[in-house]
């Protein structure tokens, strides 16, 4: 894909790559592209700035670096605001509604395509108290997000009262291992989950 620019229509952009999309695919889309294309790029000059107004309370603090809750509801560090794949003296902002850039870019591809897809648009979060960052979803569109568990047993007939699956990241982590952090691939194919796919 090219670099994706504000205005930029992602679904178009993804189509004129001649993705041979299936009914049943999901695309993992990292949010930066989405940012991009929305225009929610601001000078890095205004980061502190820009953290403070998407912070709804700060969880803890290291020095300089800010674990807060956005006004999205994710915890996670300096609010989203990222300096990286970005151009220099640039700083990403997370998508104003991820869900609604999901849906539009699930729409766009059976309009372009004519296929029934999923997407999620994903970012990269650091855990607490783990070493190391993976992809989780942040906004999703045709997908079914969660395996609720509770009520069922596991193998032993032990009663399953607190399990329920997070999909949308688990998919949003293995698509991570696709697109990697370095190698300009926004997004990734998964095929063969088709019955997480609808609606």
């Amino acid at each position: 894909m090219p670099e994706v620019r504000g205005g930029d229509d992602i679904a178009q952009l993804i189509a004129a790559t001649r993705p041979g999309l299936l009914d049943g695919d999901i695309l993992l889309v990292t949010s930066k592209i989405v940012s991009k294309a929305e225009g929610r790029v601001v000078a890095a000059a205004d980061r502190e700035a820009a953290i403070d107004a998407e912070t709804i309370r700060v969880v803890a603090r290291r020095g300089t670096l800010r674990i807060v809750e956005n006004r999205h509801g994710l915890v996670m560090a300096a609010a989203g605001v990222d300096a990286s794949n970005t151009a220099a003296g640039t700083v990403l902002l997370l998508p104003e509604d991820p869900d609604a850039s999901a849906r539009l870019i699930r729409d766009g591809l059976r309009d372009a395509l004519g296929v029934d897809v999923g997407v999620v648009v994903t970012d990269t979060f650091g855990r607490p108290w783990r070493n190391g960052l993976t992809d989780v979803a942040i906004g999703a569109s045709g997908v079914r997000v969660l395996e609720d568990l509770r009520g069922g047993t596991d193998t032993y007939g032990n009663p399953l009262n607190v399990t329920v699956v997070a999909v949308a990241d688990e998919l949003a982590a293995a698509g991570d291992l696709v697109k990697g952090k370095a190698e300009g691939l926004p997004v990734a194919v998964v095929r063969g989950l088709s019955h997480w796919v609808g609606g």
